[in-house]
């Protein structure tokens, strides 16, 4: 499949979207859009350096998927040079706000790979756990929520 073919896909599922799982997975639902997100949680970079941060990525998807990201408002591309053009790119607040679910999936991922890789807790070493916290009641929640049909 083209990148043309994916990206008019991924338009397709969003106007099709039926669920807030659906509405993510059309915004920011593959492999390197994540990462690429991941990239810019420490801070602004440039495009050089997410292509050296993101091993494997070809010049045109990366340019691709950092302009679909500033579509949607994950990121804004702040320019440094007029001639010739470049930006520098940072998340926008939203675009922040995907560290969770990042993190999520990393804790999901470690499981079932390399436990090594697994996050851990910077001033212990132990791997961390995810857990729901209600903060209304500034308590930790005992299992999971309530299944949400809307989440499936």
């Amino acid at each position: 499949m083209s990148t043309r073919e994916v990206t008019i896909s991924l338009m397709a599922q969003r106007e099709n979207a039926s669920s807030p799982l659906a509405e993510a997975l059309a915004r920011v639902g593959d492999r390197w859009t994540l990462l690429v997100v991941e990239a810019l949680l420490d801070g602004p970079r440039r495009f050089g350096d997410l292509l050296d941060q993101l091993p494997g990525i070809a010049a045109n998807i990366l340019s691709e998927r950092l302009k679909r990201l500033e579509r949607d408002g994950l990121l804004v591309a702040r320019p440094y040079s007029d001639r010739p053009p470049r930006a520098e790119y940072q998340l926008t607040a939203e675009g922040r706000d995907l560290a969770g679910a990042l993190r999520l999936l990393a804790y999901w991922g470690a499981g079932h790979a390399d436990p090594a890789q697994a996050p851990r807790h910077d001033a212990c070493g132990t791997p961390v756990e995810a857990r729901w916290y209600c903060p209304t009641c500034d308590r930790l929640v005992d299992g999971e929520p309530h299944a949400d049909p809307q989440l499936v």
